[in-house]
């Protein structure tokens, strides 16, 4: 969606803080909250979807907050429109929750059976179809220069920009019409960009960026 939550490329927000703590997250929320949102994704509750209500969070509420925070937000909103709790329960406004019984945690496990654990039960979403690719290694294409309403993604930065085909990955879900619902599927490739290309403040620069897009994205050069 372009606005606000499309913030690849884009100057002017300051530089990325970046400290040297090696937990993986700053608050013990911030865990539990990751944690949740792994659990919620369903047929129903797809990535697709989740990110379409993400990126209709306001502007200024989007860019003020932690970033965990709006996952957050976005779960509840999307959990209260699946039905799954109500509004009135999402908003007890930190009262605590009161039980009879201790919670029924789940035993400490392993790093390595964590790993294991989400290897054995990782979703796929390609799909063997009967079209043909349209584009082959090594092909220039073009991306297309306008802009949608609705989740897609094909950032800003690269719309209507030169590269190359790298690599052809088969037949994987359309992430635009997933947003809305419905399952198709679409090549993907692995496209090439010069940052030359994306930056003019990068013209001296070797350096290439390399994006995983889909067919209808992409046009012959």
């Amino acid at each position: 969606m372009d606005g606000a939550h499309d913030l690849g490329g884009q100057q002017g927000f300051g530089p990325i803080e970046v400290d040297s703590v090696s937990e993986p997250f700053n608050e013990e929320w911030e865990g539990r909250e990751w944690g949740m949102a792994q659990c919620a994704l369903t047929p129903e509750l797809t990535i697709d979807w989740w990110r379409h209500c993400r990126e209709l969070i306001l502007p200024e509420d989007y860019l003020t907050r932690p970033y965990l925070d709006s996952w957050a937000q976005t779960d509840f909103a999307t959990y209260i429109e699946a039905g799954w709790i109500s509004l009135e329960e999402a908003d007890h406004r930190g009262s605590l929750i009161e039980v009879d019984e201790p919670l029924d945690l789940p035993p400490t496990v392993s790093v390595e059976d964590i790993l294991k654990d989400e290897r054995n039960h990782a979703v796929r979403y390609h799909k063997v179809v009967e079209s043909k690719p349209l584009f082959s290694e090594g092909q220039n294409i073009v991306t297309n220069k306008e802009g949608v309403a609705g989740h897609t993604r094909l950032p800003r930065y690269v719309r209507g920009i030169k590269g190359a085909i790298n690599a052809y990955h088969g037949t994987h879900v359309f992430p635009d019409l997933s947003a809305q619902g419905k399952t198709t599927h679409q090549h993907l490739y692995s496209v090439v960009f010069a940052c030359a290309d994306l930056w003019p403040e990068t013209h001296n620069s070797k350096d290439k960026v390399f994006l995983d897009l889909w067919e209808s994205y992409l046009t012959e050069a």
